[in-house]
């Protein structure tokens, strides 16, 4: 390894999709700094935190069609038993739920939870109530995809919080998706439910800390066929 790509590894990609903020934040500073050093200060701290929100590091996830992965960073907030939204069309039964909140320092890009088709995709407008709250499921502007996965149909649910006020997809219904694969974000702190199959063992509990494509949520039983090749 040369001492270039030394230097690369130590930084890590900044989303596109930050690019437009990013300016915003850096322009507005020089402006208020022509005024007061105060301000120029304030807003370099918050420009260099616009910076870290729009990370967008590599991750290393794993190949294997039994396990279900985080869709993003941030803490479980909820494990257990749900109903999933009605416009996603998966019936008024109950499915396993596993829900993480990010915090306006967690890394926000959404990542696919297992690999499959992406058959519906629908969003809902809706309220921007704490992500925290379970009636946040049901009431908050919020987009869902579900996907046709080799063990059953699966859904990812981007949930819009008290500060967010934008939710991104970049998915198409129709297409596949990888274990892993990025697919959206959500500005400025959200929260991501993926709701399973009952036959789904959730393997995280209340409280911990989850890394988006890394971080093992569930796993399904028997010998479901493992891709030979990850795309991230």
């Amino acid at each position: 390894m040369t001492l270039l790509d030394s230097v690369k590894n130590t930084f890590v990609p900044i989303h596109r999709e930050g690019y437009p903020f990013i300016a915003a934040f850096a322009a507005a500073t020089l402006f208020l700094g022509y005024f007061s050093s105060i301000l120029f200060w304030i807003g370099l701290i918050l420009t260099a935190w616009c910076v870290y929100f729009y990370r967008d590091p590599e991750r290393v996830t794993p190949v294997d069609d039994r396990l279900v992965v985080s869709p993003a960073d941030g803490v479980v907030s909820a494990v257990g038993p749900a109903v999933p939204p009605s416009e996603l069309g998966l019936g008024a039964g109950e499915m396993t739920r596993i829900s993480v909140f990010m915090n306006v320092f967690s890394c926000h890009i959404n990542r696919a939870p297992v690999r499959g088709r992406i058959t519906r995709i629908e969003h809902k407008p809706g309220k921007f109530l704490n992500a925290e709250l379970d009636k946040a499921s049901a009431e908050n502007e919020r987009n869902g995809l579900v996907i046709d996965s080799p063990n059953g149909t699966i859904a990812a649910v981007q949930i819009a919080g008290l500060v967010a006020r934008r939710i991104v997809c970049w998915a198409e219904a129709g297409g596949s998706i990888a274990i892993g694969e990025r697919f959206g974000l959500i500005r400025f702190g959200s929260r991501v439910d993926v709701f399973l199959p009952s036959n789904a063992v959730p393997r995280v509990a209340v409280g911990q800390t989850a890394v988006g494509g890394e971080t093992v949520l569930a796993e399904f039983a028997g010998s479901a066929v493992t891709p030979l090749v990850r795309v991230s």
